[in-house]
């Protein structure tokens, strides 16, 4: 299955490093570096799409075990090469699920499916990145 991007500079003039990026679904957002940023630059992107793939698998598969999820972040910390290319070597994504009675074991099944089965951002860099996960459950007393 082919899928496109386009990018297009939207800061000709200059110095500016701004692209509008435009996927096959007509999604439209920023990627952008350098002084006055308006957008994520790629690397940050790339942070980010992994996080969120590996947030929207867990969140799915918790609440087809019918956990009582009230809260769900993912925070994502990495560590980078100090020469180009600037890589990432090492990539920890903390998930912080937060609800009523939530069950470790769903929540450490959820996360091992999403990182060895579900999560397509993670199958790509899991032969070039050092990739970890830890989770902290928050009981919600309301």
């Amino acid at each position: 299955m082919q899928k496109d991007g386009r990018l297009e500079l939207e800061t000709v003039e200059g110095a500016g490093l701004r692209f509008r990026a435009t996927t096959d679904s007509k999604f439209s957002f920023i990627y952008d570096s350098g002084e006055g940023a308006q957008g994520p630059n790629p690397m940050e992107g790339v942070l980010c799409a992994l996080g969120a793939c590996a947030g929207m698998d867990v969140i799915s598969i918790l609440r087809k075990k019918r956990m009582a999820v009230t809260g769900y972040t993912v925070e994502m910390h990495a560590d980078r090469r100090e020469e180009h290319p600037r890589v990432f070597t090492r990539i920890e994504a903390v998930h912080r699920v937060r609800g009523r009675g939530i069950d470790r074991a769903a929540v450490e099944d959820a996360v091992r499916l999403s990182e060895t089965k579900y999560c397509s951002v993670q199958g790509m860099l899991a032969s070039t990145v050092a990739l970890s996960s830890r989770i902290v459950i928050e009981e919600d007393g309301s």
